[in-house]
C-alpha cells in the first residue's frame, strides 16, 4: 500500500471485524484445547460486532449453532470435525477493503460473502451520501457486475479482498473519505467466533461488563502517522475485587523498617589438592608470595591526608583557572562593549551632522528655516568679530557694508527656498485636509477590533476629494479633461450662489478655449482659478458638512466672542490658541506669526533642540504617570530657561554641553516630574541615575546641595504660573501615588 493510502474503518458498517491475539485468554481457550499439554497455544479470534439490523439473524443462527456445538463436543471436552453447509458458508463474512479513487483512501469493513455487489454499493451509497447508480467497483482493473456475490468472485469465508471504488460523475458526486465516528458505544453483547479446528468454528456469546470506575493506564503505544492510541490487553479487563476477609492489611511498600548493622563471620568451606601417590598436580603456574611491609593506622591516615591535599591542590588550581578565565572573558566583553559604544556614538554623531546638513540644504519645515537663520546669525557674529579685530576706520566700515550685502543675499536665498517649500507644503496640506475630511468613523470594540463606518457626509467628502484630485491632474487628454469639467459643472450646479456661478462661468470659458485647441501653458492660470474656487467650495460647510469640524474659524458667531485677543503686532484679533505665553507673561502680546517674524528678523533663535528635549520628556512622563500635567504646561521658552539659565546647558555631573545628548529626568524617581524635581544629565547618566534607590548614598553632599539650590530657584520662577502654583507644596513633596489624594497649598504670589 502506498503512503497516500490511509486505512480507516467505516463508522456504520454492518459488521465490524477485529483480530485479537488470544495468547492471554485463559478460560475460553482452556475449555477448547484438544490436548492437555503445556505447549503454548496461539490462534486468532475474529470478533464480529453486529448491529441491530443483524441481531435477529444472529439470534436465530446462534440457537442452531449452539445445539450443533453441544452435539459436536464429546464428554471429554474434545471437538469433532463437522461439515459446514453452503448456507452457513453464504452467511459467513469476509474482510472487504475498498480503495476510494482518486484520493486513495482505504475503508475496511466486514461483509457477508453471500450478498451481491449491488448490496455493497447500496451500503456505501448510504454512508458516502451518493447515489448507488454512479458508483463503479473494479477488481484488478476490471468492472464487477452488480449481480455477482463475493463467492462468485472467489472470496473464501473469513478471507480478504480489495476493490477500487470510483464515481462516474466525480464533479457532482466525488468520493470523499468517511469521517470517523466521533463517539462509539460498545454494545452489551458481542459474538466471538473461535476457530477450534482447521475447518471448525464455535460462536461464543460474550456479555460486556460496564466499568463503574476509571481504568488505570498500564501501557500502550501511539501510531506515529495516524496518532491512534493502542492499549495493552490487560487494560481492557477490569481487575477482580478481592473479597473482604475481615483482616486489616497494609502494603509492605508503605511500612517503615528499622535497619541494624551487625557483623558476622560466615563459615566458608575450602579444600586443597596436593600431589600424592596416584594424583599429580602441576606446579608450573605456582608463584611465590612475599609479605610486604606492614602499614600502621597512622601511616595509612597520613597517606590519605597527603592524597586529599594533592586533590585539593588540583581542584583549587582548576577553580582559580576558571575564575581567571571568567575575568578575562568579562574584560573582553567589556572592551568589546566599550568599542561598540564608541563606534555607535561616532556613527550617531556623523548621522546627526548629515541630517543637519540635509536640513540646511533642503529646508522643508519651520524648524529647518529657524536652523538656517540661527546659523546665519552665528556666521554674522563671527564675521563682525573678525572685522573688528582686523580692520579699523574706513576699511572697517567698507568690510561691514560688504558683510551686510552678503547677509542680504543669504536672506533672499533663504526666502526663495521658503516660498518653494511653502508651495510644496501647501499641496501636501490640502491633500491631508481632504483625506482627513473623507475618513470614515472609527471606534475600537472591547475585543480590540477597529470598526469603520461611512456616513453620508464622509461619502460626500470622498466624492469631492476625488473630483478635486481629477481637476488638479495635468496628464489628462482633451476628452478626459472635458469629462472632468462636465462632472464638476453638474456637481456645483446643485447649489445656486455666487461662488458656484463663478465656477460654472470659468468652466464654460475653459471648455470653449479647449475646443479652440488653445495650448495648455496658456490655460494654467484659468485652471488654477478653477481649482482654487472649487477648494473654497469644498471648505464651505453648507456644501460639505464634514469639514465643519476641521475649520479653524468656528461657524457659530457666538463662539467668536469668547477667547479672542488683540495682537499688538499685526493689530488683528486672533484666537487665544494663537498666542504663545511664557511663564512670566502677565499680558497677551504678539501672536505666533508675529513672534516668528520677530525671531527671524532680530533674535534668530533655534528652539528645535529644546523641542526635542521637551518631546522626550513628555513621552517618558506619559509612560511613567499617565496623569502627569506639568510637562504639558511648559513651552519651549520655559524649557530653554530651565536648561540654559538654571542648569547652564550642561550635565550636572559630567559637564557635557551637547544638547543633543542631554535629557531632563526625575531627581526623585518615585515623585512626579516638575521643574523642582529634575536634573539635566546625559543619556548614559540618566539611565544610571534612574537605577539609584537612595540618592544620599549615591551622590556627594556638594552635588545634592547644588541640585537642591537649583530646585529652589526653579520653584520660585515657575510659581508665577497659576496652574503650576497649585502643584507646589510648602511643607514637602508628596509621593506621586498619593498626589491625587492630598490637598495642595497654592502660592498666593500668582500674577493677575
Amino acid at each position: 500500500m502506498s503512503e497516500q493510502e490511509i486505512e480507516s474503518v467505516s463508522p456504520k458498517p454492518s459488521c465490524f471485524a477485529v483480530q485479537i491475539p488470544t495468547q492471554d485468554v485463559n478460560q475460553t481457550e482452556s475449555e477448547l484445547r484438544e490436548d492437555a499439554d503445556d505447549a503454548e497455544y496461539k490462534q486468532e479470534i475474529k470478533v464480529e460486532v453486529c448491529t441491530s439490523t443483524d441481531m435477529t439473524l444472529q439470534k436465530e443462527n446462534s440457537e442452531t449453532l449452539e445445539q450443533e456445538t453441544q452435539d459436536d463436543v464429546n464428554p471429554h471436552g474434545s471437538v469433532r470435525n463437522k461439515i459446514i453447509s453452503s448456507k452457513d458458508v453464504g452467511n459467513s463474512t469476509a474482510t472487504v477493503k475498498v480503495l476510494l479513487m482518486p484520493e486513495r483512501h482505504m475503508i475496511t469493513v466486514a461483509f457477508t460473502i453471500g450478498l451481491t455487489i449491488l448490496d455493497l454499493k447500496k451500503q456505501f451509497a448510504f454512508e458516502l451520501r451518493v447515489p448507488s447508480d454512479i458508483i463503479q467497483i473494479t477488481l484488478d482493473d476490471k468492472s464487477v457486475d452488480d449481480h455477482q456475490t463475493l463467492l462468485d468472485i472467489g472470496v473464501q469465508q473469513h478471507g480478504m479482498v480489495q476493490f477500487e471504488m470510483s464515481s462516474l460523475d466525480p464533479e457532482n458526486y466525488p468520493m470523499r473519505p468517511v469521517k470517523p465516528q466521533q463517539e462509539y458505544n460498545m454494545p452489551d453483547v458481542i459474538t466471538v467466533r473461535v476457530q477450534t479446528d482447521t475447518d471448525a468454528y464455535q460462536d461464543v456469546v460474550v456479555e460486556i461488563e460496564r466499568a463503574t470506575r476509571g481504568k488505570a493506564f498500564l501501557g500502550g503505544h501511539r501510531h506515529k502517522v495516524t496518532k491512534v492510541e493502542y492499549y495493552h490487553a490487560a487494560v481492557q479487563t477490569m481487575p477482580k475485587k478481592r473479597t473482604d476477609r475481615g483482616i486489616e492489611t497494609f502494603c509492605r511498600d508503605t511500612q517503615t523498617m528499622q535497619l541494624k548493622n551487625q557483623a558476622q563471620q560466615c563459615s566458608k568451606n575450602a579444600s586443597t589438592q596436593m600431589t600424592k601417590i596416584g594424583c599429580y598436580v602441576s606446579n608450573m603456574e605456582d608463584k611465590f608470595i612475599t609479605p610486604g611491609t606492614y602499614i600502621t593506622a597512622e601511616e595509612y591516615h597520613s597517606k590519605r591526608l597527603s592524597a586529599v591535599i594533592t586533590l585539593q591542590t588540583y581542584v583549587r588550581r582548576w577553580l582559580a583557572k576558571r575564575f581567571t578565565d571568567s575575568l578575562r572573558q568579562a574584560k573582553e566583553l567589556r572592551l568589546a562593549f566599550l568599542e561598540n559604544e564608541k563606534r555607535r556614538k561616532k556613527e550617531k554623531k556623523e548621522q546627526q551632522i548629515r541630517d543637519e546638513y540635509h536640513r540646511r540644504m533642503n529646508p522643508e519645515k519651520k524648524g529647518d528655516f529657524d536652523l538656517l537663520y540661527n546659523a546665519l546669525k552665528k556666521w554674522r557674529i563671527e564675521e563682525v568679530e573678525c572685522i573688528n579685530g582686523t580692520f579699523s576706520g574706513a576699511e572697517r566700515k567698507a568690510a561691514l557694508c560688504a558683510l551686510l550685502e552678503q547677509e542680504t543675499h543669504f536672506l533672499s536665498s533663504i526666502e526663495r527656498h521658503r516660498i518653494a517649500a511653502g508651495e510644496r507644503n501647501q499641496d501636501k496640506a490640502i491633500q491631508a485636509f481632504l483625506n482627513k475630511s473623507a475618513e470614515p468613523k472609527r471606534w475600537r470594540a472591547f475585543d480590540g477590533k477597529v470598526t469603520e463606518m461611512d456616513t453620508q457626509f464622509t461619502i460626500r467628502a470622498k466624492e469631492l476629494r476625488d473630483l478635486y484630485s481629477s481637476i488638479t491632474q495635468a496628464q489628462f487628454t482633451k476628452d478626459e479633461r472635458l469629462d472632468v469639467l462636465l462632472t464638476l459643472k453638474h456637481t456645483v450646479k446643485e447649489h445656486k450662489c455666487k461662488l458656484t456661478q463663478d465656477i460654472v462661468d470659468l468652466i464654460d470659458r475653459e471648455v470653449d478655449l479647449v475646443m479652440r485647441d488653445v495650448k495648455k501653458s496658456n490655460l494654467e492660470g484659468l485652471r488654477k482659478r478653477i481649482s482654487t474656487l472649487f477648494l473654497q467650495y469644498i471648505k464651505t460647510p453648507a456644501f460639505n458638512p464634514q469639514v465643519s469640524k476641521l475649520l479653524r474659524v468656528p461657524q457659530d458667531p457666538a463662539k467668536l466672542r469668547k477667547n479672542i485677543c488683540l495682537c499688538r503686532g499685526c493689530n488683528k484679533y486672533q484666537s487665544s490658541t494663537e498666542f504663545v505665553l511664557k511663564a512670566n507673561t502677565s499680558l497677551v502680546g504678539l501672536c505666533r506669526c508675529c513672534t516668528e517674524l520677530d525671531n527671524e528678523a532680530r533674535c534668530r533663535e533655534d528652539f528645535s533642540l529644546y523641542k526635542n528635549i521637551l518631546k522626550r520628556l513628555r513621552e517618558t512622563e506619559v509612560e511613567c504617570s499617565p496623569n502627569a500635567k506639568i510637562t504639558f504646561l511648559l513651552q519651549e521658552q520655559d524649557l530653554r530657561y530651565l536648561v540654559d539659565v538654571l542648569w547652564g546647558a550642561q550635565s550636572a555631573l559630567s559637564g557635557w554641553n551637547n544638547l543633543h545628548d542631554l535629557l531632563l529626568v526625575r531627581w526623585e524617581k518615585y515623585l512626579d516630574w516638575s521643574p523642582w524635581n529634575c536634573i539635566l544629565l546625559t543619556k548614559e547618566e540618566a539611565a544610571a541615575h534612574l537605577r539609584v534607590e537612595i540618592i544620599e548614598k549615591a551622590y556627594d553632599v556638594v552635588v545634592i546641595h547644588n541640585v537642591k539650590q537649583k530646585h529652589a530657584l526653579a520653584r520660585k520662577y515657575f510659581s508665577q504660573i497659576p496652574a503650576m502654583a497649585e502643584c507646589i507644596h510648602d511643607a514637602e513633596i508628596q509621593p506621586a501615588a498619593l498626589g491625587n489624594l492630598l490637598v495642595s497649598k497654592p502660592i498666593t504670589k500668582a500674577t493677575k
